[in-house]
């Protein structure tokens, strides 16, 4: 999850308590000692990853500290040094700034420690693994979504649908776009989409672009946010309008809290998860392999019951975890970490 996204769910999130460290008590047999690096705890993706990393190493016989950066790229790059002062047998990192982080990784790997990278896609250095949400695939998912929605309402996939993208200047957002455009042309190519931005993931933004595009345009049958949180505005101006749940269809993608709730009231039909808990447990599966030095084979992996696709990158192996949809019949599976139940399922380690 980028920085900008994290900036604007914190602005909504209440109430939440930073950490600065958090140890893991050692293990009477250590399998080795892992230190991982969060970019900040101000929002709920952020603190179930930390939930879903120390429970699943810890469980696996690792030793686990995590140290929270409080979104100060500064602050990560002093920690980064520290820690490699420690010799720790791997890291894992989740960046704040993934150029500023990049001269401490290349100390890390130089000190002989396991690099391994969490949900952003740094392409700049080589790592021993990279595990990250398939966000175009994510979009692919969305799009057909989108088309079964169009098609229960008008019996075919024809109407009008409003796009509100995060920051333009995000790759996730792009990605998603990317996808979700792609299967909407070659599956729906009568369906008209207006694509807006809400700058900086500011929610008001979404809820400015919302409040806008219902005048000129007050035909909209569905409106795809690209993150949860952009939602909130947006039920509100409903609400303000007396429009009923779903008079204007909904779906957003990241697996939030707040889109999940949004399933249960009617306001959203579809939330596309991202698949937080399987970026945790495809970074754990292969962590043997990686502290024994071994080669990590590209194809096809199973994590939590979702396809993932290992490739071998410019910037070392790239697990690609697409997601799910999340909709009224399954909104209370606990596998969705917007549920905030971390999985407790053994790892599958691959040999």
């Amino acid at each position: 999850m980028t920085l900008l996204r994290r900036r604007a769910l914190a602005r909504l999130l209440l109430g939440v308590a930073g950490m600065a460290l958090l140890a893991v008590p050692a293990f009477a047999q250590s399998k080795g000692r892992i230190v991982y690096f969060i970019p900040t705890l101000l929002d709920e993706f952020q603190t179930e990853s930390q939930k879903a990393i120390e429970s699943v190493f810890k469980g696996m016989g690792y030793e686990v500290t995590s140290l929270d950066a409080q979104n100060r790229a500064d602050l990560q790059l002093n920690q980064l040094e520290d820690a490699i002062r420690t010799k720790p047998d791997a890291i894992i990192m989740n960046a704040v700034d993934f150029d500023a982080i990049v001269p401490g990784i290349e100390k890390a790997k130089a000190a002989g420690i396991k690099v391994l990278n969490f949900d952003r896609q740094i392409r700049s250095t080589k790592f021993d693994l990279t595990s990250v949400a398939g966000t175009v695939e994510i979009g692919r998912i969305a799009a057909n979504e989108a088309v079964r929605l169009l098609e229960e309402r008008h019996g075919a996939p024809k109407g009008k649908v409003l796009q509100i993208l995060g920051d333009p200047g995000d790759n996730y957002t792009l990605d998603i776009q990317k996808g979700f455009e792609e299967v909407m042309r070659q599956t729906a190519p009568d369906v008209a989409i207006v694509t807006k931005a809400a700058m900086q993931w500011e929610a008001t933004n979404a809820g400015k672009v919302f409040e806008d595009q219902i005048l000129v345009n007050p035909d909209i049958d569905l409106v795809f946010c690209h993150a949860a949180h952009l939602t909130v505005p947006i039920v509100s101006i409903m609400e303000a309008k007396g429009m009923k749940p779903g008079q204007i269809m909904m779906m957003a993608s990241n697996g939030a809290p707040v889109g999940l709730d949004n399933i249960r009231k009617g306001w959203q039909q579809v939330e596309v998860e991202q698949p937080t808990y399987a970026q945790v447990y495809g970074l754990a599966m292969f962590t043997p392999k990686i502290m024994a030095g071994e080669k990590l084979v590209p194809g096809r992996y199973k994590v939590l019951g979702l396809d993932a696709e290992l490739t071998e990158e410019a910037w070392g192996p790239n697990l690609k975890i697409p997601g799910a949809a999340i909709t009224k019949a399954n909104v209370d599976d606990k596998r969705f970490w917007g549920n905030l139940h971390p999985p407790t399922d053994p790892v599958e380690v691959v040999k």
